[in-house]
């Protein structure tokens, strides 16, 4: 070989190592991991989360699968007793107060017949204040917060014997400002709604905020008490009378849009975030909603559901496996779309909220892809090396 030959192939190692770098490139770019390495990420000690447990989705899991009860609202808010006619602060009272004739007391004309002096006397309003008390004339400061109607009503009639002829007394509670609930989320007009002896209940609540903008199927209800939040779809507390459970004062009754989400990733139809409704969905409408598998570039046996999942959900977990602070553990769910069982058991397998679907690609069309960037960039170069060179 001549100083010449040796001169342009030094001239050819820079472009050959760009070339190489362009190879290199497409072979390590990806939309994520292979089936293969997902398949054996609770093998693999180099993942950032550890103890990945990974389910083949098959009729004999879903079988065995264990049946956890969610909290409905009949179980976790239970049984509530009607709100009594019980004074509470910010109540607005009014209180009629009778003498028998002849009236004496409260009357202004004691020439009156005895017709007349029978009737009422209406006092003005009550608000009852922070101090819980109302003030009655010839009777004093009356505490009420606290006390029902009838305790009220006997207190002050005590405390006019001796003053007023015989006196009777009704107190009535005009405005209920101290017990009610809160309707807020997708109705029609958010509002308070005072609780009665009647017993409102969670469809009462809907009722007094207009109903729900959306279809019932699509909305959950959520009512938030003394802390805690209980969440269920609407048409099924439509469905069952018991979860149409007595609400009780401060309540939180939240109507919720389709509250529900999932995540599609990889070589799905569509790579994005959808919204499910309420009543849930199976895994198979998850799959028709984004559209199926990327056709030419989805790995069919490679379709994975990624989930932080209830440990009394996975029987066979590894015994090393320790869950999280929140209680649940990594799983993946695999699914090989070649299988045409899979497609039953897809119609029973529901997807939760936050779930992650991802679809690996095919390693041959992965190969193809490399070789259509090889073919757009790395041989026109080598071209026009050649053209340069010769």
């Amino acid at each position: 070989m001549n100083r010449l030959s040796y001169r342009r192939i030094g001239a050819r190692l820079p472009r050959l190592g760009l070339m190489a770098a362009l190879l290199a490139t497409a072979a390590c770019t990806s939309v994520g991991p292979s089936t293969q390495r997902v398949a054996k990420a609770g093998e693999s000690r180099s993942t950032s989360v550890q103890g990945i447990q990974v389910v083949h989705l098959d009729e004999r899991m879903v079988l065995e699968r264990p049946h956890v009860a969610k909290p409905d609202f009949a179980t976790g808010l239970g049984y509530s007793q009607a709100v009594g006619e019980t004074v509470g602060a910010g109540d607005v009272l009014t209180v009629n107060i009778w003498e028998a004739p002849p009236a004496v007391l409260f009357s202004s004309n004691p020439t009156l017949s005895s017709v007349d002096t029978s009737r009422a006397t209406m006092l003005p309003e009550f608000i009852v204040g922070e101090s819980g008390q109302i003030s009655v004339p010839f009777a004093g400061m009356v505490p009420v917060t606290g006390r029902t109607l009838s305790e009220v009503e006997r207190d002050i009639t005590q405390r006019l014997r001796g003053k007023a002829h015989l006196p009777q007394v009704a107190v009535r509670l005009l405005r209920n400002q101290s017990a009610n609930v809160s309707i807020v989320g997708e109705v029609n007009q958010s509002t308070r709604m005072p609780l009665t002896p009647k017993g409102e209940r969670i469809l009462d609540a809907i009722a007094a905020g207009g109903g729900t903008k959306a279809p019932a199927e699509k909305t959950a209800l959520q009512i938030s008490r003394d802390g805690q939040v209980y969440l269920m779809p609407m048409s099924a507390v439509i469905g069952d009378p018991r979860q149409n459970v007595i609400l009780r004062a401060g309540d939180i009754v939240t109507a919720l849009y389709q509250p529900y989400s999932f995540t599609a990733l990889g070589s799905a139809g569509k790579s994005q975030e959808l919204n499910f409704e309420a009543t849930g969905i199976t895994l198979a409408q998850a799959m028709g909603r984004i559209g199926g598998l990327q056709d030419g570039r989805a790995d069919a046996k490679g379709v994975f559901l990624f989930r932080w999942e209830d440990p009394a959900l996975v029987p066979d977990r590894r015994g090393d496996v320790t869950p999280g602070p929140d209680g649940r553990i990594p799983v993946i769910y695999r699914v090989d779309m070649r299988d045409p069982g899979t497609y039953f058991v897809m119609q029973k397998f529901l997807v939760q909220d936050k779930d992650v679907l991802y679809i690996s690609t095919n390693p041959v069309a992965e190969a193809q892809r490399v070789f259509s960037l090889f073919a757009s960039t790395v041989l026109p170069l080598v071209a026009i090396d050649n053209a340069i060179n010769n």
